[in-house]
């Protein structure tokens, strides 16, 4: 098996064993355990914990002692086994320390993947410019096929999503082993002081004034796509509770729909050199931030019949939304630093976004939602109301008895029925990044040059 090949299967379920899980993950939360929003925000936020302060770990232990490629096996299959003792655990608190564990061991090969492909396709003579792309695309396309398998077989809402997930990345920690060898660097330390040791100079990127608002609005960006990833799928999903709508093709094959947002991301991806070119990294960065907006007022207003259109053309947008903010965020810092600190000011980059924005993202908005978005009916009169259909719906009378309840003589409910205000959300996460795309336009001063990507 060729170089190019063996790196396009590491790429392909290096994203496969993440998408397996990480949109269907709410359906599990909300609609299998029934657990509260303030918890799912903090499970998401295992995420940007992880991405604090594992990558740098990590990379110094494949830096200075063992192969890369090895400690990638390593983690995969811890990872594996982490993900498949998830569905039996009950407790919500317990939970979230095994999520954390979990993407302590994944989040880290996400740069160790990169610096495996890179060591590779340089060792073999390839041009990184042209070979790497076509490599890394397949990662998509694996986070896409991954959200089909689960949605066709019906496993988006059951713990057999981690166990798909756990499979699939204990047979790429064993694929691991064949990839080419990246042995230590044993870069001379001698002289560096512990800052430089642990890559810390980029930090003193804060003390310019335009780096340090990038970073700071990149951290304010990063939450936003955490608000997709966690509630998105989950959003489509909860439209089977309204009678109208029990049938559709959307609740069906939500996770479907929203891999549309994953196929627009490969497109959007190609358009980045122009937009750059043409813009400059201000605009096409205040473009990522309007299209955030787009997309979150178009899932506000959408629904599975007449507003079909919009969801989809939510998910379409989504491409713009990540894809311009991410990748030419990332081609900003590579064309805005020095050299010797350019692999440093990249992870500072990664964790601002992945990390701080990740956390703050999940924290806040889970408690948000769960504090002011979330609906508490006590009697089947409202409930009907509030659904858009009669007190006599057996869908209705199904959907209550599905979550335990039992419907009183005098109308009311056994226990309450909580059901997430989507509207209300999406518009105020539509206010949220509309507020930052204003203070980024007003705050950040850069003038393109036609040279400078």
């Amino acid at each position: 098996m060729s170089i190019k090949l063996r790196l396009t299967v590491m790429s392909f379920f290096q994203f496969f064993v993440w998408g397996a899980w990480l949109i269907t993950f709410a359906n599990y939360w909300f609609g299998t355990k029934h657990w509260d929003g303030t918890q799912f925000g903090a499970i998401f936020a295992t995420m940007g914990i992880a991405s604090l302060f594992m990558p740098t770990i990590v990379g110094i232990v494949a830096d200075r002692w063992v192969n890369a490629e090895k400690l990638y096996s390593i983690l995969h299959f811890l990872y594996a086994a982490t993900l498949c003792y998830l569905p039996q655990v009950n407790d919500p608190h317990v939970f979230f320390y095994i999520m954390l564990l979990a993407m302590c061991f994944y989040m880290p090969t996400l740069a160790l993947s990169n610096s495996i492909s890179y060591t590779a396709l340089t060792s073999g003579e390839y041009d990184l410019v042209k070979a790497f792309p076509p490599i890394r695309v397949w990662g998509t396309i694996g986070f896409i096929a991954a959200m089909w398998l689960v949605n066709l077989t019906g496993n988006k809402a059951t713990g057999n999503q981690f166990y798909i997930a756990g499979a699939a990345a204990f047979g790429l920690s064993i694929f691991a082993l064949t990839l080419p060898k990246c042995p230590p660097k044993n870069i001379n330390r001698e002289n560096q002081s512990l800052i430089q040791i642990f890559g810390l100079e980029a930090f003193k990127l804060f003390a310019n004034y335009k780096m340090a608002l990038f970073f700071i609005f990149s951290m304010f960006l990063g939450g936003a796509l955490q608000l997709t990833n966690a509630y998105g799928d989950v959003f489509l999903d909860e439209f089977k509770f309204y009678p109208q709508y029990v049938d559709s093709f959307v609740v069906k094959y939500s996770t479907i729909i929203m891999s549309i947002s994953q196929i627009s991301e490969t497109l959007f991806i190609l358009a980045i050199p122009f937009f750059l070119k043409r813009f400059g990294i201000k605009k096409v960065m205040l473009i990522s931030m309007f299209a955030w907006v787009l997309r979150f007022g178009l899932f506000a207003y959408g629904d599975p019949t007449t507003g079909l259109w919009m969801i989809i053309f939510s998910c379409v947008v989504y491409g713009m939304a990540f894809d311009f903010f991410n990748i030419s965020g990332s081609l900003f810092v590579e064309t805005s630093t020095n050299s010797h600190i350019r692999s440093s000011a990249q992870g500072l980059f990664m964790m601002m976004t992945n990390g701080f924005g990740a956390v703050l993202g999940s924290l806040i908005s889970g408690w948000v939602i769960d504090h002011y978005f979330t609906l508490n009916f006590s009697n089947i009169q409202d409930l009907a109301s509030y659904l858009k259909t009669d007190s006599t719906n057996l869908t209705l009378l199904s959907f209550i008895k599905a979550q335990g309840q039992t419907v009183l003589e005098n109308g009311s409910l056994s226990a309450g029925i909580f059901l997430k205000d989507w509207h209300n959300i999406w518009l105020t996460f539509a206010g949220y990044t509309l507020v930052i795309a204003i203070l980024f336009a007003v705050l950040f001063k850069h003038k393109h040059q036609n040279n400078e990507m």
